[in-house]
This record gives structure tokens, C-alpha cells and sequence, in this order.
């Protein structure tokens, strides 16, 4: 465990004596495995755990009668994302199911072969909604009269009821199939919120919305067009975070990342700026706040923005990475003005990728994957799963982690990277209502094994992490 220590706490006043460091308990979640219709591997094997088909890239949220857990997975050894339903403490929590493995895609002459990455959340009537990346392929291809290759991503929304028992309970709603990538979901009440990046129309930040419960789905603005100069930095050279509905006030909020379109787009993802929008309308028009301007060629985007609203103070926390270092940001005015930024990890940590942060009751926890390496290229890097808190007006440094959740090296490049990916590009923190005490989800490569053509790779499993 890293030392305590505590540093000043943006926009909360003077740091008061330091609490003990978080503390965590870990168990790995295993799914079986279940073939969808197209492999990803196909003729892949694996070891010691040859019933499983490795998960990575996981999402957590709590919500409902009775505090509802669902955790996300994607599974790496078939096209599938898996789900856990539970409540914080279950070691492990109930696996629900693989989910969206084989669907017809309504009136597009497409057809859903398998998901992508995927987020969760869980509504005030504990229904289940996942938001996830499909891959779609023309309906020939299951004929053989088309290439594989013709297949493109969409994203659609599975909702399932709080009596559902498995996937067989859910229902699935097709958002959008000509083109999608980088979903997130959130939700207030019976109401929800999704957006993406529309991968056909120069990565505009999509948005919509349902009232009731996740039964339908309506478009409504984004929250990057209208914005000046903002939109013209952001248009096609953005990389958007999650979406997130205050309870309190009814506003909902989305944090995206830009460069500077005169000398980045179409070149360098390299993002120095970090934005948040906030609509006040549910959606239907949108103000875009700069959060924070780096020098041109800073790189701030390893790898999403990230964003969090304290549903009991409606304090909103932002927190990036420029790799050697994890900053928060905070507004208590509703995003009209933001603190300036500090940095919550260590100068022990010198490599810090990949945020997260979560908040409630005044207490915050800003998650991240910590190195004592130089940089992510470094063939020896020695990963753990860190957690940066504050409670009480003092921020500590603790790991999540019980033992390196990664050895080796990180490729930040997305779809890009060639190899060094087994993280994928997102892992996910959130509040118990009932404790107060934070539950993270992330990726562990150091568990597991798969082979493939003979050669014997990392296969990843997500690990669930209790605070204690």
C-alpha cells in the first residue's frame, strides 16, 4: 500500500487530517464461456480456466429498490458482453447472462453477430439498462454471399426488468446501425440518457433519451454542435466520457476532450482541452463550459475524460491523466465554473493512465492504473489499481489492487494498437448508497492464459474490488 497522503482538496477548503487509506477486497469474475456466431478467436484455447472466455474492459453501477449491483464485461474469447447482477459485498455477485449474442437488427437488412465495449446503469425501478456496440453484418454474410469484412459497429440499448432472471427477460432496442462507437449511459429516476460518437458523420457526440424506463428512445441535441469555436475544435476531433443526470437539480451533463482543429484535426489525437456541456432541458439544447486548456500537443486523452456528480451535494468532479500524473477538477455551480486542477496521485506513480471517479456524500474516489515505470512503453512495467480519495477535506493514496493487475507495456492508440491492448480502454468505479464505500471494476491480465496457432497470449478477467 502507498503511504498516506494527503494534499489540499479542489474546491473543498483546507485539508483536514488525513483518514486511513481505502482499503480493498478483490475476487475475480469468471463467465462462461458462450459461443456467439462469429469468434473472435475462433480455435482459441484456454488455461487453467478452459470453461472461460476472459473479460475485460467492465462497467459497474448501482441503482434501485435495494441498491441493485450490475457489472458489464466484455468477453475476449467470443463476440459477448457479460453481465453480473448483485448487491455490494456478494463475492461473487450472480453472472445474469451473455447478452445481445444473436440479434436481428429491425428493418436495416442487418444483423447483430456479437457486441463490443458496453456500460450499465440501473434505474430507480431496478431495471437493467446496457448500452453496447453491436457488430452488424449484412444479413448475406450468415448466407455466404458477403465478406465478413463488410460488417460496421451500431449501438442499441437491452433492457432488463428487475424480475428478469436472465437474458431471455430482456428486450433490445436498436439506436443507431449505420455507424457508432464509444457509448455511455446514465440515468435519473425512470428517465436515461445515451450517448456515443457517430463514427459516419465526423464523430458528432450523439444523444438520446427515454422517459419511461428504457421501454423507448427518442433523439434529441448534441451537446457538441451550437457550441462556436468549441464545436469547430471538437468536430471530428473529440474523444467524449460519460454522460451523467444530477438527481438534484435535473441537469444532465457530458464531458468530452478536444485539440485545436488548426493544427490537430485529422492528425493527432493529442487532446488539450476538457469540456463539459450541461443541458438544462433533458437534452434538447446544451452550453459547453472549457474545464481546462493545456498547452497545444499536450496529450490529456489516456484515456477518456471522465466525470462523476455527487448526487446528495451536486458537486460535479471531472479527472484526466497526462501519463505521469492524475488531476480532478470540481464545480459546485453546476459546471459554470471549475476549480483549478490538482493532482491526486502520487509523484511515486510516474506513469498514471486510464481515470475513473465516483462521488457521494461528499466523499470521492478517483481510480486509476499506477506504474513506477517511466512510460507506458516500458516492457517491464509493473501495473497495480490505485485510489486516489477524499473524505473528510484530505485526499489519500491507496491500492486496490492485492497483487499487479498488469506487467508490460500499454498501447493508448484504441483500435490502432497492433498489440499491448489487454486492458482495452476503460474500467469503472461507483458508490454503494447503502455504505458509502466505493466498488471498482477492472481488468487483471495476470490471471490467465489463452493460446492460439500455438502461441500463448494474456487473456484477461475483470476483478470486482470492495472497499472495506
Amino acid at each position: 500500500m502507498l503511504a498516506a497522503t494527503p494534499v489540499a482538496a479542489a474546491a473543498q477548503g483546507a485539508p483536514t487530517t488525513a483518514p486511513a487509506e481505502p482499503a480493498f477486497s478483490n475476487t475475480t469474475l469468471f463467465s462462461p464461456a458462450s459461443p456467439a456466431a462469429f469468434p473472435l478467436q475462433p480455435g482459441a484455447t484456454t488455461a487453467p480456466h478452459s470453461g472461460q472466455s476472459g473479460n475485460s474492459e467492465p462497467a459497474i453501477a448501482f441503482g434501485g429498490p435495494g441498491n441493485v449491483m450490475a457489472v458489464d464485461g466484455l468477453g475476449q474469447m467470443s463476440v459477448q458482453v457479460n453481465l453480473w447482477k448483485g448487491h455490494f459485498g456478494e463475492t461473487p455477485p450472480a453472472y445474469f447472462g451473455a447478452m445481445d449474442t444473436f440479434l436481428p437488427t429491425n428493418g436495416s437488412g442487418r444483423t447483430t453477430v456479437g457486441d463490443g465495449d458496453a456500460d450499465v446503469e440501473v434505474t430507480s425501478a431496478g431495471t437493467v439498462l446496457l448500452a453496447d456496440l453491436d457488430t452488424l453484418v449484412n444479413r448475406g454474410v450468415l448466407g455466404g454471399h458477403a465478406p465478413l469484412s463488410s460488417a460496421r459497429l451500431g449501438v442499441s440499448v437491452t433492457r432488463c426488468p428487475a424480475e428478469a432472471s436472465g437474458p431471455s427477460g430482456c428486450t433490445t432496442t436498436p439506436i443507431d446501425v449505420a455507424g457508432a462507437d464509444r457509448q455511455w449511459i446514465t440515468t435519473n429516476g425512470e428517465n436515461a440518457w445515451l450517448s456515443y460518437h457517430d463514427s459516419v458523420e465526423s464523430e458528432l457526440i450523439r444523444v438520446w433519451r427515454s422517459t419511461d424506463d428504457g421501454r423507448t428512445w427518442t433523439r434529441v441535441a448534441s451537446p457538441i454542435s451550437g457550441q462556436g469555436g468549441v464545436t469547430g475544435d471538437g468536430m471530428a476531433n473529440n474523444r467524449v466520457g460519460p454522460i451523467v443526470a444530477d438527481p438534484q437539480s435535473g441537469n444532465v451533463y457530458e464531458v468530452f476532450m478536444t485539440g485545436e482543429a488548426s493544427a490537430e484535426k485529422g492528425k493527432s489525437e493529442d487532446f488539450n482541452n476538457v469540456y463539459v456541456s450541461r443541458s438544462t432541458d433533458g437534452g434538447e439544447s446544451w452550453k459547453a463550459q472549457l474545464v481546462y486548456h493545456a498547452p497545444r500537443s499536450t496529450n490529456l486523452s489516456n484515456f477518456w475524460p471522465t466525470l462523476a456528480v455527487d448526487p446528495a451535494t451536486g458537486v460535479l468532479w471531472t479527472a484526466w491523466s497526462d501519463e505521469h500524473g492524475v488531476w480532478a477538477s470540481s464545480s459546485s455551480d453546476k459546471g459554470d465554473h471549475w476549480s483549478a486542477p490538482l493532482q491526486v496521485s502520487p509523484a511515486a506513480l510516474t506513469t498514471t493512465v486510464m481515470p475513473t471517479v465516483a462521488a457521494r456524500d461528499g466523499k470521492v474516489d478517483v481510480v486509476y492504473y499506477g506504474s513506477t515505470a517511466d512510460s507506458v512503453d516500458e516492457a517491464t512495467a509493473v501495473w497495480n489499481v490505485y485510489d486516489a480519495q477524499l473524505q473528510g477535506g484530505a485526499w489519500t493514496n491507496g491500492r486496490v489492487s492485492n497483487a499487479p493487475n498488469h506487467v508490460g507495456k500499454i498501447c493508448l492508440e484504441g483500435e490502432e494498437c497492433t498489440s499491448d491492448r489487454e486492458l482495452l480502454d476503460l474500467f469503472e468505479v461507483a458508490e454503494d448508497p447503502a455504505t458509502g464505500k466505493a466498488a471498482v471494476v477492472y481488468t487483471d491480465t495476470t490471471t490467465d492464459t489463452w493460446t492460439l496457432g500455438g502461441v500463448t497470449r494474456q487473456l484477461p478477467q475483470i476483478v470486482l474490488a470492495y472497499e472495506q
